[in-house]
């Protein structure tokens, strides 16, 4: 039997939550992780900063999602990859394994081949690809004119364009997909975006010269996994065909098929939400697109982490739900 090749396109923890159930399937399907390179923010942002690489953040994440679950040493080094140090002045706030990344780009000359050793480190079940191997900054232009520089400040907004719509996204300067993304995408099965921030982690990707072609070229179903709740300066006020509608912009063509929770959220976490105005995204209908409407909700609480600076969600997907949902789609 031939396998299917899946990959999903995002990066953090969206893109954590989506290949951590498909690695069930590694005996039926060929998983790639096509990842944003935007990232500025946290212990990747001070990293890129120090040293001049490619952010390591998302390829943390997806790494670790992938990597084998083994028993013993398997697992002690997939914890030891994701462990995040929360003291010390220098140290406080970074990955172990984000540290790694960076320290094999200087052993190995290349940000592409830290990416494989850390890959054959781990034992992942999958490939785990930079959307561009060129630096560069995520841009926001907002309805009220204002230009946002950099990922962390369009995911972390001021209050001076919270109540403003992004209506054009773009890198600064342009960027290339890098061979190995653009081959993947194109030979794609199953493409899936999302969840995730549909701004900074979703669409960072799609904004990259040639994505949106090999997206289009590619005989593959796309799939939109809608997001639980709406996004403080990115996607406020949003319905699910605002989601949709803005993926179907620059990706240049509409998903095939948007999966979207029908479980209730909890309602003390919705609270939570509220005090920063977020709200669960409103399921309206969309003509001519095919909708799957079904609990995709974890029920497991949310641990934050120590010395984590960065504002997390606290209402995630499951895995499993979502990756048996997948399956059933090829």
């Amino acid at each position: 039997m031939n396998k299917k090749n899946v990959v999903v396109v995002g990066g953090g923890t969206g893109t954590h939550t989506v290949l951590r159930g498909l690695k069930r399937f590694k005996n039926l399907i060929d998983i790639s992780a096509v990842v944003t390179m935007a990232d500025s923010g946290g212990s990747t942002g001070r990293l890129r900063d120090e040293f001049g690489y490619l952010p390591v953040g998302d390829v943390r994440m997806a790494l670790a999602a992938l990597a084998s679950d083994g028993v013993g040493d398997d697992n002690l080094l997939r914890e030891l990859f994701l462990y995040r140090f929360d003291k010390g002045d220098s140290l406080s706030g970074h990955n172990v394994g984000n540290l790694l990344l960076v320290a094999l780009t200087d052993i190995l000359g290349s940000e592409e081949e830290a990416i494989r050793s850390a890959s054959k480190l781990l034992k992942i079940n999958g490939t785990v690809l930079p959307v561009t191997s060129d630096k560069i900054d995520l841009v926001a232009e907002y309805s009220d004119g204002t230009k946002v520089v950099g990922e962390h400040e369009i995911d972390e907004p001021t209050s001076d364009v919270s109540n403003s719509r992004i209506e054009n996204l773009y890198t600064h300067p342009s960027a290339t997909v890098t061979p190995s993304a653009k081959l993947a995408l194109e030979e794609a099965d199953l493409i899936i975006l999302g969840p995730g921030d549909v701004f900074t982690s979703v669409l960072a990707n799609c904004v990259v010269d040639g994505v949106p072609e090999a997206i289009v070229k590619s005989k593959a179903k796309v799939v939109y996994v809608c997001n639980l709740m709406t996004k403080l300066g990115q996607t406020d006020n949003m319905k699910m065909s605002d989601h949709v509608s803005e993926i179907s912009k620059y990706v240049g063509k509409s998903p095939d098929v948007v999966l979207v929770n029908s479980a209730v959220l909890p309602k003390e976490l919705l609270e939570t939400y509220a005090k920063d105005n977020e709200w669960p995204v409103e399921i309206d209908e969309i003509a001519d697109l095919k909708i799957i409407s079904k609990d995709f909700l974890a029920s497991e609480r949310v641990q934050t982490t120590k010395g984590d600076v960065l504002k997390r969600s606290l209402i995630r997907h499951d895995s499993d739900k979502l990756a048996n949902q997948i399956m059933k789609l090829l």
